[in-house]
């Protein structure tokens, strides 16, 4: 690694919307409604943005998305992709032409909405459809939990319990999609997706959008005395399909262990599990949480069971894991969920997340996994 991005540029405004079925909200709507958050979160108006990112998969094209919407006319506006990571994709993106000395304040947006296109998921999108025929998300990700079921002996009732969790922080969030408690037994007799996994298992399909208004870090403290620093920005992206690579254990994905090796270098992070107080993981499927906890080296291979058992990664736990509810409160919009992770790490370090404000947070992670999946992006933010 040549150069770390750490404290050289900071987050003074963000905004994001209700995630949910928003049949009244169209794209732009919801983009006006978290961009305008994030203006008057940051003090300032749309003659500040110098450039800005948009990311979406499905629900727009090209730069013209926020240009019209925001009237943001005549400076340079970038669309991103990149399958699950998209919104902190362009996050990313953001921070780093800031961190270049190239504009010193931009705008990153995140947007998606997936109901009005009447499919029960995502569209398809295949890069390889004989590859692709019959794969469905649920199924691809059963094929880990069965496969991690046999290898270390646990059973649905480990993955009902990170269920519980997460909808129980989610209860505790007004932006929520799923505002609701639920009980290890709901999540064991609800019907089968794909076995082991169960309705309450997966993530919904939703609307949203996320912003965050970035700049440099000795401009920051001009803005607002609560700013936050990035201390971390890692991508890392693996073969498009990993299950078909010679080795592959259907135990873990190498995008996530390297994009969090990278991120903890750059943030100075020896133990994530002791150092860090609050993580936004990609929790598309309990199973997959599960899995993450073990990628980012928050407990041993094998063990999060007992880590589960023990409610480490509760709200109130030694590191506490989603806490605003994860996608499986929130759904997951693909271009809104990296950077609405972001904010709820954001407002966890201002002290600002009230009933589920964790004490003291001082370091915060957030992080997406997407693709096949290969694809894995993670951001860790702290305070000054």
């Amino acid at each position: 690694m040549a150069e770390s991005i750490k404290d050289k540029i900071s987050i003074v405004g963000m905004g994001c919307t209700k995630f949910g079925e928003n049949w009244e909200w169209s794209v732009e709507d919801m983009v006006v409604e978290a961009v305008y958050e994030a203006y008057e979160d940051a003090g300032m108006g749309p003659e500040n943005i110098e450039a800005a990112w948009v990311g979406t998969a499905f629900s727009g094209s090209g730069g013209s998305i926020l240009s019209d919407i925001l009237k943001l006319h005549d400076i340079p506006i970038t669309r991103v992709e990149n399958f699950c990571a998209t919104g902190m994709e362009a996050f990313r993106n953001a921070c780093f032409a800031v961190a270049a000395g190239v504009y010193d304040t931009v705008l990153a947006v995140g947007v998606e909405k997936l109901k009005d296109s009447g499919l029960q998921g995502l569209p398809e999108s295949m890069a390889r459809p004989v590859f692709g025929v019959g794969r469905t998300a649920p199924g691809s990700f059963a094929l880990i939990g069965s496969r991690y079921f046999d290898r270390y002996g646990i059973g649905k009732e480990t993955l009902a319990k990170i269920a519980v969790k997460n909808h129980k922080n989610g209860a505790l969030n007004p932006k929520a999609h799923f505002q609701r408690e639920i009980t290890v037994e709901q999540v064991m007799k609800a019907p089968i997706i794909a076995w082991p996994l169960g309705l309450f298992d997966c993530c919904p399909t939703t609307d949203g959008a996320a912003a965050a208004i970035i700049t440099r870090k000795d401009l920051s403290k001009k803005i607002r005395p609560d700013y936050i620093p990035v201390k971390a920005l890692a991508l890392s992206v693996s073969s498009l399909w990993p299950q078909f690579r010679p080795g592959f254990d259907y135990l873990g994905f190498s995008a996530n262990v390297s994009a969090a090796q990278n991120a903890y270098q750059q943030a100075g992070i020896k133990d994530p599990l002791k150092e860090l107080d609050v993580a936004e993981v990609h929790d598309c499927f309990t199973i997959t949480e599960l899995i993450i906890y073990e990628d980012l080296g928050f407990c041993p291979r094998g063990e999060a069971k007992k880590f589960i058992d023990d409610g480490v990664f509760e709200l109130n736990g030694e590191l506490a894991v989603n806490a605003d509810g994860g996608l499986k409160s929130f759904g997951h919009p693909i271009g809104a969920s990296g950077l609405r992770m972001i904010y709820e790490v954001y407002k966890q370090l201002q002290g600002k997340a009230g009933k589920r404000q964790i004490k003291n947070a001082k370091l915060g992670l957030a992080h997406n996994l997407g693709g096949t999946p290969q694809v894995s992006c993670i951001t860790i933010l702290g305070l000054p």
